[in-house]
């Protein structure tokens, strides 16, 4: 930005304002654009990255200077995801943070024991695999660090740190790494977090869907609309929208059973985080909702619709995945060090090989593990709702995954973080 050029802050609710359009204007690009379909590119991703690439084309261009302010401490905004000895001090919430803490409450509420019990050992296969990349995340970027003479903790924060950690893992150790020597480390993972982030959201189709076709794999689930078997219905905001109309009372019961789970999921949230151990802020709203859930279906009631939990998640992630992206700050990336780049470029093409032969193969080398090909890029980039937006776009084309949507959100969401805490932890002591 010049010096002559005023920098125009925008509200962070308008992002959430702006979600709807910045959604269509997806959907609409991804049928417009064929090459967008054929790699399934979730339309979430191509709305938000449109939004962030012309914030910053007028960045460069001098024509214009504009950010969006992402934070959020209205107490109305933030009381249902904060803890009241926390919301007394009227913290900063990301403006999307309801919005995912919601879609994994969701994912909670649809983890019934009976489909944890028939994908029991295809989770402990796909947890291995997660944890294997992990570490070998780490060692690549220590050792490409090394061998280009960057320092290596660097090539540690572009490792496991920012790669399967996200933000939250790299905010998380930031302060551990600057002891230990690298006092850029937040602005650095911030940069490595958001080029995982991006490049999660692009290869995760493509992956899947390449190996889909070149296997000529098909799906072997009727056609539901279900999360947990994949959406397999007529995609979009407007349609979802339109389900929750159709649903009728029905979606209000539902509605406030999720409500409770945000704020109760807060409260165990905060609970977890005094023991000093850095989790997802959505840990403790998943955690209930699973309990809610098979706790109801235990005492044989049955009133938690999926279709009508299903489509409020998608609904959720949808919104979550838009304000994400479309307030992601590009200039951060288009200012990284080269050294970054390119240790984050091998990262991004090991997460894609790897899931592609390694992952594949592991899981059974049928349609289900292609589709759990295309969520591993997501979350082994940098998040999970990426994750569940690549498999929700690959099903919407090629039919139901069922067991592609119960193992990687268990996985993905708070497994593999158990794990990959102790080895960002066993790297930095390695490495102090």
């Amino acid at each position: 930005m010049s010096g002559s050029e005023t920098l125009i802050v925008i509200p962070a609710l308008f992002i959430a304002i702006l979600a709807i359009p910045v959604l269509l204007a997806g959907e609409w690009l991804v049928k417009r654009f064929r090459l967008l379909a054929r790699f399934n590119i979730p339309a979430p991703v191509v709305g938000g990255l449109l939004v962030s690439a012309l914030l910053l084309l007028g960045h460069l261009s001098g024509a214009f200077a504009a950010r969006f302010q992402i934070h959020v401490t209205a107490r109305w905004w933030t009381w249902l995801v904060t803890a009241e000895p926390e919301w007394f001090q009227a913290p900063g919430k990301h403006v999307n943070t309801p919005f995912l803490v919601a879609f994994f409450a969701c994912i909670g509420l649809n983890a019934r024991w009976e489909l944890v019990r028939r994908g029991g050992a295809q989770v402990l296969l796909f947890w291995g695999a997660a944890a294997a990349l992990a570490v070998a995340q780490n060692g690549i970027g220590v050792a490409l660090a090394k061998l280009i003479g960057a320092p290596p903790l660097l090539g540690l924060v572009c490792g496991s740190v920012t790669m399967i950690g996200g933000h939250g893992t790299a905010l998380g150790f930031a302060a551990d790494l600057a002891r230990a020597g690298l006092p850029t480390a937040a602005v650095a993972g911030a940069a490595a977090a958001t080029f995982g982030l991006v490049c999660g959201g692009l290869i995760g189709g493509p992956v899947g869907g390449w190996l889909i076709r070149r296997h000529h794999l098909k799906s072997r689930v009727g056609a539901q609309i279900h999360l947990e078997a994949g959406r397999t219905g007529e995609a979009g905001i407007l349609n979802d929208l339109r389900r929750c109309a159709g649903f009728g009372r029905p979606l209000f019961t539902h509605l406030l059973l999720l409500l409770v789970c945000l704020k109760i999921g807060a409260w165990i949230s905060y609970f977890i985080q005094q023991t000093g151990i850095t989790f997802p802020v959505y840990m403790g709203a998943i955690l209930l909702g699973v309990g809610v859930r098979n706790l109801l279906d235990a005492a044989q009631l049955s009133w938690v619709d999926s279709e009508i939990i299903d489509t409020l998640a998608s609904v959720c992630l949808g919104v979550f995945l838009a304000t994400a992206l479309m307030s992601l700050n590009l200039a951060e990336l288009a200012n990284t060090a080269l050294p970054m780049l390119l240790i984050l470029t091998v990262q991004v093409a090991v997460v894609a090989v790897y899931a592609g032969w390694v992952v594949f193969r592991l899981m059974g080398r049928d349609f289900e593990a292609a589709v759990m090909a295309g969520g591993l890029c997501g979350f082994g980039l940098g998040a999970t709702p990426n994750a569940m937006a690549n498999m929700k776009a690959l099903v919407e084309t090629f039919g139901p995954a069922p067991r592609a949507f119960l193992v990687v959100p268990l996985v993905g969401t708070f497994l593999v973080d158990s794990v990959n805490a102790l080895n960002i932890t066993f790297f930095l002591n390695l490495l102090k």
